[in-house]
């Protein structure tokens, strides 16, 4: 929780003065910092077939399959996919199963998932088999649109034939499982105003949900925090402070433990600030024992044309290296040449 503090105190900045919005032909658009955007004079022919020989080759051709793939979107990605399924005769996933190896097939892999169906294939993988991956839940389900959760859910059950929900309750228990189910309700607010007076009554709400009471009401916490918006959030801990002596992640520290005190604080962590959230992940996944190589995967392709952009700053601001560098030190091959071809240009 040490981290925590130097994180919510410290490093995070506020970003509310910051304009996310561009002109398009006069109408407001948001801005774009994704690491990987639609390639110019995209042919979904020429790529596929471009693929088709590089997967054939007596050698298979990496680099030929890496300059493909990190650098189409996933749209153009799936039209690729299309083609090269027609053109073949064969699925594309099946092909590069069968043609690279290790680290790089997962990563291949995860790219021509649409983005929905990789979500969806993430929760299965957290929920299934011995154990429970607690934090990609949460990873998932806190950082989608309401949208998004929504189409995740229906993939899954087109995919996996069960109720993500119905999953969700048979592999998660008491707390946290309230709170996984209250974000795939997909209700969360994600209009832009802040309401002062929510953020007030909300403050005083948490505090006598934890601090001034004798039980915690985790409730309280799980109600305010899965329907509220980001920037509502962060000013609602900005007036937590007004009522407490502490700021809300230490509160939650204080009286809160296991799976569902991880849940809220990363639910906090992502209203604060989204991009440095998902490089804490990147960090820790390079700097513990051993490389967290479906971290660096999971994280890298999720965000590569959402905010990677943003990340890749959060990650300098933060630890006073670049992600490519760490990348370079930590990871090899054709597979380090990919996650840093889905870093964009530099």
């Amino acid at each position: 929780m040490s981290f925590f503090k130097k994180f919510f105190k410290n490093v995070i900045h506020d970003r509310d003065s910051e304009d996310d919005t561009i002109k398009v032909k006069g109408k407001p658009k948001p801005k774009y910092y994704g690491t990987v955007a639609p390639y110019p004079n995209f042919n979904a022919s020429s790529d596929a077939s471009v693929l088709q020989a590089a997967i054939n080759s007596k050698d298979v051709e990496e680099d030929v399959i890496i300059s493909v793939l990190a650098k189409r979107s996933n749209e153009q990605r799936q039209k690729i996919k299309v083609v090269y399924e027609a053109s073949a005769g064969k699925r594309l996933d099946k092909a590069l199963k069968s043609a690279l190896r290790s680290d790089l097939e997962d990563v291949t892999l995860a790219l021509i998932m649409a983005p929905a169906h990789f979500d969806a294939y993430l929760l299965r993988k957290a929920t299934k088999g011995l154990g429970t991956n607690e934090d990609v839940l949460v990873e998932v389900l806190a950082t989608r649109s309401n949208q998004q959760i929504v189409e995740i859910k229906k993939v899954f059950k087109e995919e996996y034939g069960k109720e993500l929900e119905d999953i969700i309750k048979d592999e998660t228990s008491g707390d946290f499982t309230t709170a996984l189910l209250a974000l795939l309700k997909a209700n969360k607010a994600e209009s832009t105003d802040v309401d002062n007076d929510l953020a007030r009554r909300d403050a005083e709400t948490l505090f006598e949900a934890g601090e001034n009471t004798s039980g915690v009401n985790v409730s309280a916490f799980i109600d305010v925090l899965t329907t509220r918006s980001g920037p509502q959030l962060k000013k609602t801990f900005q007036q937590y402070a007004c009522v407490s002596d502490v700021t809300l992640p230490k509160a939650l520290d204080m009286e809160l433990r296991g799976d569902i005190e991880d849940c809220l604080i990363d639910i906090v962590k992502c209203a604060w600030n989204t991009p440095a959230f998902f490089a804490e992940k990147l960090h820790l996944a390079m700097n513990r024992h051993g490389t967290c190589e479906k971290t660096l995967i999971r994280v890298m392709v999720s965000r590569s044309e959402v905010d990677l952009k943003r990340i890749l700053e959060e990650y300098r601001a933060m630890y006073d290296v670049s992600l490519q560098e760490d990348i370079l030190k930590e990871t090899k091959g054709h597979y380090r040449d990919i996650l840093l071809g889905l870093c964009g240009p530099h």
